[in-house]
């Protein structure tokens, strides 16, 4: 028998069973044989002795109705043991813990207390040794991370690395022998299949939750998302119930195989309304690999604006199939893509011979190559055919500032911990500072670290400038005379620096005195 044939057998056995249920369930309701608006019916009078009939069930069916709900059981059985329940907590050291102006006059010593925000959400255990994947989102800007196993002890986590990019982040927690999950291929993973969303939806109260639904569409893209220049969409849509708090668990299919990381959902209410969205785990893999080996994510780019190809667009330049990705335009004049020869309104429909049939699949495909490696594009250009140009792939800008956040157990070597001994908090400078005109000058000069906030009782208060800062921020491009151009070399700078040890902080300032509105000063503090 073929597997077609056994597929359509199982599949007319469970349309039998729903249709037997049907029955049943109708038998048991004094239905009128006529509709009415305003007519009203007594409802049945069941003595309270009768035992309820028995489902007119063959054995067969029965068989198989039990079998799949016992399928159902067997997975969550065995895939809730290694979901966790994830905590996130944020310290406000901004606005909030500064006075009006004239108070700190007045009352020197009197300090706002600091704003404790918290979060939470979800994660899975993909090794014995304690390494867990979540979301970004669920720990990013966070001072402190708890995890929560399902046997109820609780560990603080150390963040491996984030990639907000993906929305996909590692997290560890110092335990051994832990049960891990058994990984799918979203790859072959298809519309219509089986799927179990396991979590912790609207927090602490329904820890563990485990729902279920079929895989609804793939390659979806979420434009309401908020999301970064380098972002890579390809979502797993599925009908599983999944809210706020299931962020970060599995979706697993009825083999207990995780496809996915459950991430979003599109509803108008902010709550469960049918589309649950899920990062397909080959991606999710690909980025953890990296973050756990070198704790950011190296990623390649063409330098090209994109988007999938329309009717009009394969009208244009004679696709019978109504598939490919549009150039929309270049990212900046060094764009790989440009001196390759590609331009805007060519249809990339091929990568190294594969074909590529939409923005998700060109975007994975190359994001993941190794920057400088050349690959062969193929593209219909209108009034010109298909051409063939070899791009020589660039590093996307800013990828090594994507690694390790401020977010950690607060070991001696995390970088929130080292601007907490200065008294400051610092951001790298993004690609959206580069059209700003006034910090321009300070990307061509090698770029630097801003200074987001400067902490009314800490070192640098009243010698570093802050962006809330009138005259500010200050930019900090080196540290005991090591470059930081971003955080990754800022908290190597400070790793051996303690408690009552001198910083020496070269910084831009802003300055009217000088041609590009920037001057360079030293800054010394000691670190507390």
């Amino acid at each position: 028998m073929s597997v077609r044939t056994r597929d359509w057998l199982k599949f007319g056995t469970l349309v039998a069973i729903a249709f037997v249920f049907g029955l049943a369930f109708a038998s048991t309701l004094n239905l009128p044989k006529k509709g009415g608006a305003t007519e009203t019916f007594a409802a049945p009078v069941i003595p309270a002795t009768a035992a309820p009939a028995p489902l007119p069930l063959s054995a067969p069916a029965l068989k198989a109705a039990t079998d799949f709900g016992d399928a159902f059981v067997s997975v969550a059985e065995h895939v809730k043991p290694e979901v966790v329940f994830i905590r996130a907590q944020h310290v406000e050291r901004g606005d909030n813990q500064r006075l009006p102006p004239g108070f700190q006059d007045f009352f020197p010593n009197l300090r706002r207390r600091p704003q404790v925000e918290q979060g939470s959400g979800s994660g899975f255990i993909v090794s014995p040794d304690g390494f867990i994947l979540t979301n970004n989102h669920v720990v990013a800007g966070a001072d402190k991370v708890t995890v929560r196993l399902y046997d109820k002890r609780e560990f603080t986590a150390k963040v491996v690395g984030t990639d907000p990019n993906t929305d996909v982040a590692v997290i560890r927690i110092d335990a051994r022998s832990l049960p891990s999950v058994g990984f799918g291929n979203s790859d072959s993973t298809r519309v219509g299949e089986w799927v179990l969303a396991i979590g912790n939806p609207l927090g602490e109260a329904f820890a563990f939750t485990v729902t279920a639904g079929i895989v609804s569409a793939k390659g979806r893209l979420l434009s309401g998302l908020q999301q970064t220049r380098y972002s890579i969409q390809d979502f797993i849509q599925t009908d599983a119930a999944i809210n706020p708090g299931n962020s970060g668990g599995p979706l697993v299919n009825i083999r207990g195989q995780v496809i996915g990381i459950n991430s979003a959902i599109a509803s108008e209410t902010g709550f469960y309304a049918g589309y649950g969205f899920a990062i397909p785990i080959n991606l999710a893999r690909t980025v953890m690999d990296q973050l756990v080996k070198t704790g950011h994510v190296e990623r390649a780019v063409m330098g090209i604006q994109i988007r999938d190809a329309n009717p009009e667009d394969a009208d244009a330049v004679g696709l019978k199939q109504i598939s490919g990705v549009v150039v929309n335009s270049y990212t900046g004049d060094d764009s790989p893509a440009k001196k390759a020869g590609i331009q805007p309104g060519d249809v990339i429909i091929a990568l190294d011979g594969q074909p590529v049939d939409n923005t998700p699949q060109l975007q994975q495909r190359v994001g993941f190559k190794k920057p400088g490696e050349a690959v062969d594009v193929t593209f219909l250009r209108q009034g010109a055919g298909k051409k063939v140009v070899t791009v020589r792939l660039a590093r996307a800008p800013g990828d090594s500032d994507s690694e390790v956040s401020a977010v950690s157990s607060k070991s001696k070597g995390d970088a929130a911990t080292k601007e907490e001994m200065l008294g400051i908090s610092v951001e790298p400078l993004t690609q959206d500072d580069a059209r700003d005109a006034r910090l321009r000058p300070v990307l061509e000069r090698g770029g630097g670290l801003v200074v987001t906030d400067v902490a009314p009782d800490g070192p640098a208060f009243q010698r570093l400038q802050s962006s809330d800062d009138p005259g500010g921020p200050d930019i900090v491009v080196a540290v005991n005379g090591t470059p930081t151009r971003n955080r990754s070399a800022f908290r190597d700078a400070l790793k051996n620096v303690k408690q009552g040890d001198v910083v020496t902080l070269q910084v831009l300032s802003r300055s009217p005195d000088t041609a590009d509105g920037w001057a360079g000063r030293v800054v010394r503090i000691r670190a507390r």
